[in-house]
Formats: structure tokens, C-alpha cells, sequence
């Protein structure tokens, strides 16, 4: 069986050197039978990488023998062979370091072909061992590249024979180039190839196509791994009006992956954060960077480490990063790791991820990681001295002085916010103290005024601590507290009425000149002996009065309760107190007059004016209410009544509705004209007050809706919806 050597015109420049693309061909009925890539250096032309041999053929024996060798594989990187790995497509086989081919265990069925990929930093090839008689069980090349079939085409009897076609991505012009051929042994006179599937007539359409006489395969365009790893091709032949003789065969086209994309790093950004005094080992964070080359090749096996750390000080190696998880790890003694002893709490670590298994040759990403050394607290607060003055003076509020405190602790944490309590000297709770967030200083208020003459020095202590708890070993020391002395400042305070607000309930229209009562304010600076004088300092209506000296308060005039001065018969005056200090002080007092109601108004009339048609069939002219300025029981029921003595009896007649309203009608139909009918309105009150009032009645001609009242003041109102309005109302 001869194998004919056909070398693709393949030659692509990378960081190794010069790779090119070498293919031998089988012409029998195995197909195509191996696929080497070959890594040269660009500065040692005269050694070819790879197998001197690539392919080799065995006669399947009775059984192979467990570690017996059978055939020896001679391969060389022209680098001395460092890092060399062999793989074989067979699990029941390996490769030596030594590149001897020796069984696992005794095996009888092989198959016919095996592949051995071998690999270092520097080259990569592979080589074709055809098993002469081997049994065809395995298509094991998807073995060695880690791709796995998820429907597997059953290989039956046929004449087509195929194999699968490695292509490195990333080839450079000419293009279209061969890459592998398919041979027919029993093809028929004047039969053609025909090539389909993803690549051919499915897109990516065009990038693969065959020699419909030679059945030679060739690929148009550059390839790419990372778009599309493999392709699933289908061979048939056919006649010469395009029908089917045989297949569709499958044949697979792989895709060599070359190392072309660097690591990158996609979740950024990286912030992680330790606890200072944290452990030696202490995981902070994990650094994760991806390739997108074949994550089964070393062109996507990634090494992590720290190229750079700032700041460098206490150590330029605080950190260690696990070269194959990226765990980023505190590898200093906790002593070092303290927080207020370093020059920065925050380091920033250049993390650099290197393919090729960090290999020199390898392509490289970088990121940047952020590590903020966390504050516990350790340091309690302390305050800055131990005694703190403070005056204030009596009757004031507010912020009266301000307590310093030192914490080491991170500003921002609650291991150095500051919460001030006054464990003692506030029995009255007459101050406050809160947290200045700013400066963690406590501001110290008095809340409720204090009086000089009760007590003339307060002595409060206070203790600080933090929000957060302290840790274990760390407690409040007597630094944690400190003692505030306050002085009160006397001052000359207004004089106090009592009570306030003062009340009295009085008549309305007592005469002038009573009096209402006597007010009493006293001075609260008892140890000052002051005088006090008296004086209206408000009085609405003018009626009062007051005595500067004894505070005795008298009318003035006449209290009227239905004044506007007065509200809910409550009548509202306002005196001044003022002592004799320098400069005086003035105190305000309130007094209250309640006045009881007496019967001072006569009650009125509504409405005054009422019109009426002169033919009206309904002789009812209006209804009367009343009302009385007074309270009960001075006001309604009120009693209606016609004034009898300028009006005549026969005409006019009024009759009572309820206790606030009467209904004016007449006796007979009366000429066009105005009428004046006097109404008296008494109320209830002992003894009664009444009140006489003209109501103005307009006799109208009222013919077609239209009403004539000789313009005199005429409502233009129908007598009915006027009855019915104020039925309405009552």
C-alpha cells in the first residue's frame, strides 16, 4: 500500500516562526491518512519539526501484549524536546517519553488506524499509524482534538473512502488551496464528485469546495476557530445528469485552533476588600480571565500572576495569586497587615493572565485588582482632655459646647463614628448631647432652660464609644469619659402672671367702672428685689382698664356680647407686667372674659319687600322669618303680629309656621298697587323685647307670564316660587 505525499502550499508567520501545512495522502482505500502540523523556527531552516516518519503501518497480530513496545515514533521540536507530550487516539495505547508505542493491557481489536499527537512549547505534529487488517470500530482523530460527535454517521461497506481534513485557521493567501481529497476506488466511467453541507451551499456558502473529477478538496477562504470549530461536509458521487450513484458520505473538516486570542479580563472592575489583621492565606478576591482559543490546547491554559503591586510598602509582596484559579491571597502576617500603620489602606495589584500555560511564548491580558484593607475597630475613643467648662444662661437653649474625641479608626466606618451618653448630672433631663457626623464631635444642649436661681452650676459625665462593638481584646478605657462643668449665667427674666391665662365671667352691660378682677404676676429673680407696674398691652375694643400698681382691671365702657370683638362670647385682652431692672423685663399675661348674655336686641324681620298678582287665585303673599342677635332663652319662639292700628282687619291676615317663621296672606284680591303692612315681632325674653317693621307689598298685573308692579321696585319674582323658596328653607 503506497502513500503518496502531497504538501499543501500553506505557510503562515506567527510568534514561533513559520508554520506550514504538510498532508499525505493514501491513494488506497484508507483515503487520507494523516495531517501534519509542523512549527519551525524562523532561525533554524535546516530541522523540520514534527515526526521524521508520518506515516506508519503495523500488522495487527494475534493480540497485542500489555507493555510490549511495537513500533518506536521519532519526533523532534529542533529545541531539544523540552515539555514533550505524546497522545494517542486509542485509550488502549501510549507513547513513551522515549517514543516508544506500547499496549495498556492485551487487546485483540484495534481498528484500522491510530493517530499520535505530539506536542511541546515549541511544535506540535501528528502522525498515522494504518493497522494493516485492523478491524474499522473507531474514528478516533475527534479523540485527540476533544470534539465529540453527538450523532455519529454508522460507517457501512462502501467505495468512497474518506477522512477527516485538518485545517489550521488563520492561513494567508493564495487561496483556493487543497487540503485533502476523497477517492472513489469503484467509480463508475464519466461519474462526478459532488460536495454539500454547512461551508458548501449553507452558509458560510463558498468556503469549501471539490474537484468534481479528481475529487480533490480545497478551501476558498481564511478560517477561523472561534467562529466555526468544525464542519460536517457530505461526500456523493454522481452521474452525469446529477443523480445520486453513491453516498452522502460524511466528512468532517476540523479546525486547527492557533493561538490568536489573548486572555481578557470581562468582569471588571475587580474591587475586594480584607479585614486588616486578617490571617497569612486570607482568600480577598479571585481574578478570572478568559480565552477564547480551544479551551483543550494550552493555547487557552492560563497562568495568573501579580506583575505590579502599588503602593510597595510595608512589603512589595502583600499578595499571592494562585497561578492556575487566580485566588488572590494575603500572604503578610496579620501584624503587617494594620490598617493605621500603612501608608495607603488600598493597593492596587496589576494581574497579568498568560496563555500557554505561562509559558514565555504565550500571549498575555492584564487587569487591574483593587484591594481595600477593611478597618475593624481596634482603637476605642478618647477624648481629648478630661474636664470641659461650659456656660449658659438661664432661659437660653441650644448647643452650649462641643466635646472633642481622637479615634484611629477608619472616618468612614462605624468603627470610628462616635455616640456620646450622659451617664450621670441629668436627673431633669434638662440636656442633650448628639454627634456632630462631620467632625464626631458631641454637641452638648440644653433642651430645657435651666434657672439661675434654682441652681447656679450643673457637673454631667459623659461617656463616648463607637457604633460599631470593639473587638475581643480591645475595651473603654478611662479616656472613654470625660466631665462637663456648666455654669449659669443670671439673667433679669420677665415677670410671671398666675395664672395664665387668667378668666372671668362677667354680664354683658354692666355698668362702667366695675371691676373685673385683680391680676398678680410675680418676679422669678427672687435673690433681685424688683418692682413691678402694670399696663394694658392689648384690648380690642377699648373697654378696660388697669391700676399700675395693684393691677386692679375695670370697665372702661359698656361689655356687649354680640360685638365683634367678642368670639363664642369670649372676649380676649392681653397686660404687661414690667420690673424695675436695667434693663427692665417684661412679662405677658392673658385674660379671658366670659359674658353671659342678657336680652339687649329685638329680634327682625326678613324679607322687607313681596309682590303678589292682583287676580291671583292663591292669596298667601309671603312667609316672615326672624332673628335675635341674643342666646336662648331670649330669643325665638318669636309670635307675629299685624299692627292693628293703621291697618283694617278685613284685608290682611298673618299666621304662625313654627317658632322663627309666619305666613302673610290676604282676604280678598287688591288693586294694583304698593302696600306698606306694619309687622311686630316680640321674642322670648324677660322681659321681651319688640321690634316693628314696615313689609312693602306689591299688588302686580300679571297677565301672558308677564308681571307689571308700575316698575316701582318690582321683585319680577312669582309670588309662587317665592313661597316655594322659602318653604324650602324652612
Amino acid at each position: 500500500m503506497s502513500a503518496t505525499s502531497i504538501p499543501a502550499a500553506l505557510k503562515h508567520q506567527d510568534r514561533f516562526g513559520e508554520v506550514r501545512l504538510q498532508q499525505s495522502v493514501n491513494n488506497g482505500s484508507l483515503g487520507v491518512r494523516a495531517c501534519v502540523l509542523l512549527v519551525t523556527s524562523a532561525d533554524d531552516l535546516e530541522c523540520t519539526p514534527g515526526f521524521q516518519r508520518k506515516v506508519l503501518h503495523i500488522h495487527q497480530p494475534a493480540e497485542f501484549i500489555e507493555d510490549q513496545p511495537v513500533l518506536n515514533l521519532t519526533f523532534s521540536d529542533c529545541k531539544g524536546n523540552e515539555k514533550l507530550h505524546y497522545e494517542v487516539s486509542s485509550p488502549h495505547f501510549k507513547v513513551n517519553s522515549d517514543g516508544t508505542l506500547v499496549a495498556l493491557r492485551n487487546i485483540t481489536a484495534v481498528g484500522r488506524t491510530l493517530f499520535v499527537h505530539a506536542r511541546t512549547p515549541h511544535a506540535e505534529d501528528m502522525a498515522e499509524l494504518v493497522i494493516v487488517g485492523g478491524k474499522d470500530i473507531q474514528g478516533s482523530l475527534q479523540d485527540i482534538f476533544k470534539f465529540a460527535r453527538t450523532s455519529p454517521v454508522p460507517r457501512q461497506k462502501r467505495s468512497i473512502v474518506v477522512s477527516p481534513i485538518l485545517i489550521p485557521e488563520n492561513q494567508r493567501q493564495p487561496f483556493p488551496r487543497d487540503v485533502g481529497k476523497v477517492v472513489d476506488s469503484d467509480r463508475p466511467e464519466g461519474s462526478k464528485f459532488r460536495l454539500t453541507g454547512k461551508g458548501v451551499d449553507q452558509d458560510p456558502k463558498g468556503t469549501f469546495r471539490i474537484n468534481e473529477n479528481t475529487g480533490s478538496v480545497s478551501v476558498t477562504r481564511t478560517l477561523d476557530r472561534e467562529t466555526i470549530a468544525t464542519y460536517q461536509l457530505f461526500v456523493e458521487t454522481t452521474d452525469a445528469s446529477g443523480k445520486t450513484l453513491e453516498g452522502p458520505v460524511p466528512l468532517e473538516v476540523i479546525v486547527i485552533d492557533q493561538n490568536d486570542n489573548r486572555p481578557i479580563f470581562r468582569e471588571g472592575p475587580y474591587i475586594g476588600h480584607v479585614m486588616e489583621g486578617s490571617p497569612t492565606g486570607t482568600t480577598v478576591m479571585r481574578m478570572t480571565a478568559f480565552d477564547a482559543d480551544d479551551p483543550a490546547t494550552d493555547n487557552a491554559l492560563l497562568r495568573y500572576n501579580i506583575r505590579q503591586q502599588t503602593p510597595d510598602k510595608p512589603s512589595p509582596n502583600m499578595f499571592y495569586i494562585d497561578p492556575e484559579k487566580g485566588d488572590i491571597v494575603t500572604v503578610v502576617s496579620p501584624a503587617l497587615l494594620d490598617r493605621e500603620t500603612l501608608e495607603n489602606p488600598k493597593y492596587e495589584l496589576i494581574i497579568e493572565a498568560q496563555d500557554m500555560a505561562g509559558l514565555d511564548v504565550g500571549l498575555t491580558g492584564t487587569a487591574t485588582a483593587t484591594i481595600v484593607i477593611d478597618d475593624k475597630n481596634d482603637h476605642s475613643p478618647k477624648f481629648t482632655k478630661k474636664e470641659f467648662q461650659a456656660t449658659v444662661e438661664e432661659g437660653a437653649v441650644g448647643v452650649i459646647v462641643n466635646l472633642t474625641v481622637e479615634d484611629k479608626d477608619d472616618p468612614t466606618t462605624g468603627a470610628w463614628r462616635a455616640a456620646y451618653t450622659i451617664i450621670n448630672g441629668n436627673p431633669g433631663q434638662s440636656f442633650e448631647i448628639h454627634t456632630n457626623p462631620q467632625t464626631n464631635e458631641g454637641m452638648l444642649s440644653v433642651v430645657k432652660p435651666l434657672d439661675y436661681e434654682i441652681s447656679a452650676f450643673h457637673t454631667l459625665l459623659i461617656k463616648v464609644e463607637n457604633e460599631d462593638p470593639l473587638v475581643p481584646d480591645v475595651s473603654y478605657g478611662p479616656s472613654s469619659t470625660a466631665t462637663v462643668h456648666i455654669t449659669v449665667l443670671d439673667v433679669n427674666e420677665g415677670p410671671v402672671f398666675y395664672p395664665d391665662p387668667m378668666m372671668v365671667t362677667k354680664q354683658e352691660n354692666i355698668s362702667v367702672g366695675s371691676v373685673l378682677l385683680t391680676v398678680n404676676a410675680t418676679d422669678p429673680d427672687s435673690l433681685q428685689h424688683q418692682t413691678i407696674r402694670y399696663s394694658v398691652y392689648k384690648d380690642p375694643a377699648g373697654w378696660l382698664s388697669i391700676n399700675p400698681i395693684n393691677g386692679t382691671v375695670d370697665t372702661t365702657a359698656v361689655l356687649d356680647r354680640e360685638s365683634p370683638f367678642v368670639h363664642n362670647s369670649v372676649y380676649t385682652a392681653l397686660f404687661l407686667a414690667i420690673d424695675s431692672g436695667n434693663p427692665p423685663a417684661t412679662g405677658t399675661g392673658t385674660l379671658l372674659i366670659t359674658l353671659e348674655d342678657i336680652n339687649d336686641n329685638a329680634p327682625v324681620i326678613y324679607p322687607t319687600v313681596a309682590e303678589v298678582c292682583d287676580d291671583a287665585r292663591n292669596l298667601s303673599v309671603v312667609i316672615l322669618g326672624a332673628s335675635d342677635k341674643d342666646l336662648h332663652p331670649n330669643t325665638d319662639p318669636f309670635k307675629f303680629e299685624i299692627h292693628k292700628q293703621t291697618v283694617p282687619d278685613k284685608v290682611w291676615k298673618i299666621s304662625k309656621i313654627n317658632n322663627t317663621h309666619a305666613l302673610v296672606s290676604l282676604l280678598q284680591n287688591l288693586n294694583k298697587a304698593n302696600y306698606n303692612l306694619p309687622i311686630m315681632v316680640t321674642d322670648s325674653g324677660k322681659p321681651p323685647m319688640t321690634n316693628i317693621t314696615d313689609l312693602r307689598v306689591q299688588v302686580c298685573s300679571c297677565k301672558n307670564s308677564k308681571v307689571d308692579c308700575n316698575g316701582a321696585g318690582a321683585l319680577h319674582l312669582s309670588l309662587s316660587l317665592l313661597l316655594f323658596s322659602l318653604l324650602s328653607l324652612l
